[in-house]
């Protein structure tokens, strides 16, 4: 009879040139849509390169397009967007990119040592593969990769989700995986956007008649392809506005939908059109918000706020305010912090 194999011992010491590697940690990746690294023109053509190659964001067939990309978008545009984001840069950089890295420390400190928290673009810098290295360099075998799109597009989450896929298919060593799904109807979301543009409406010097809320735009034939984007927006919408009828009962809520770009005929009613017919109208005072961003950026800060402001007033309007997302306010973090646990269930302690 053969006796049975003795239980495999690890030796009392590793050997010098063992590898070691950190394990047991849990990771959070917060990210965003992205921006550029300077507001040059340089940076915003190295930016557009890649966000107007995605095929996630513009679906016109590669043989059409690239021509277009390369032979006059970046061209043209970048000294033209470059303008327009020195209009918004602050002490920090891109505000995007600043108030992003203030909301995944904020959600660190919530976290505590359970958890390594860090955020990533998915165009430019911090890179997503980047941010997935680190995390698993720093021991995290699971990790919550958290997409901050209230409402789902491919545009958006899809391309994030896309980055995550291109960054396992190039990985030996993989962590389990989670991803945020949209919260546009959650709500704790919807609570929190109520109560911080309540609170923003009440700090105004002036009373507004209409709160238009101004999504950024998407060409029409996503909605007619099954993209449901164009549904958790109006949702969003449909919900605050139930809010404030009961909070505010004088006031209007509408919708829109910005940043349209090229022929195509994109989702309606646009906004800059909005503000114009608003006013044109004999509405005078207006505040506008962006519930589709989790943070400030060039299209809340300069084509909202700015242009917005510019467009209301030339047409007639007199009072104009741009509200502020929630960005790393207290209701904003409180909003990611119940976001991320409830989706870390069974990894973290309640």
């Amino acid at each position: 009879m053969i006796p049975p194999a003795a239980p495999h011992a690890c030796p009392a010491a590793l050997p010098a040139d063992h590898l070691r590697v950190k394990t047991g940690r849990v990771g959070v990746l917060l990210v965003n849509l992205g921006t550029p690294d300077a507001p040059t023109p340089g940076a915003v053509r190295r930016y557009l390169r890649e966000f107007l190659s995605d095929r996630r964001v513009v679906e016109i067939p590669r043989l059409l397009w690239l021509p277009i990309l390369h032979g006059i978008i970046l061209r043209t545009r970048p000294a033209k967007s470059a303008h327009a984001y020195q209009q918004v840069w602050g002490p920090d950089g891109s505000p995007l990119a600043a108030i992003t890295a203030a909301q995944a420390r904020a959600l660190q400190e919530r976290l505590g040592e359970a958890v390594v928290v860090r955020h990533a673009m998915r165009y430019q810098n911090p890179a997503m593969a980047q941010e997935l290295d680190a995390l698993l360099e720093a021991g995290c075998e699971r990790i919550l990769v958290a997409p901050l799109y209230p409402q789902y597009s491919g545009a958006t989450t899809a391309s994030a989700l896309d980055g995550l896929a291109a960054w396992i298919t190039a990985r030996r060593r993989l962590p389990a995986l989670r991803t945020l799904p949209p919260y546009h109807d959650d709500p704790a979301a919807i609570e929190a956007l109520h109560a911080d543009l309540a609170r923003q409406i009440a700090d105004l010097a002036f009373v507004p008649e209409v709160l238009l809320l101004s999504y950024h735009g998407m060409p029409e034939r996503t909605l007619h392809l099954g993209d449901p984007y164009h549904c958790h927006c109006r949702k969003t919408s449909r919900l605050l506005e139930a809010a404030f009828a009961r909070s505010h009962p004088g006031l209007r809520v509408m919708t829109s939908f910005q940043s349209r770009f090229g022929r195509a005929k994109w989702l309606e009613p646009a906004t800059d059109a909005t503000l114009v017919e608003l006013a044109r109208s004999g509405t005078r005072a207006v505040a506008i918000a962006a519930p589709g961003f989790s943070a400030d950026c060039l299209e809340t800060l300069e084509e909202l706020a700015l242009r917005g402001r510019d467009d209301f007033v030339a047409a007639g309007g007199t009072q104009f305010a741009a509200l502020a997302c929630l960005n790393a306010s207290q209701g904003g973090i409180d909003l990611l912090e119940a976001l991320v646990r409830r989706e870390l269930a069974g990894w973290i302690a309640p």
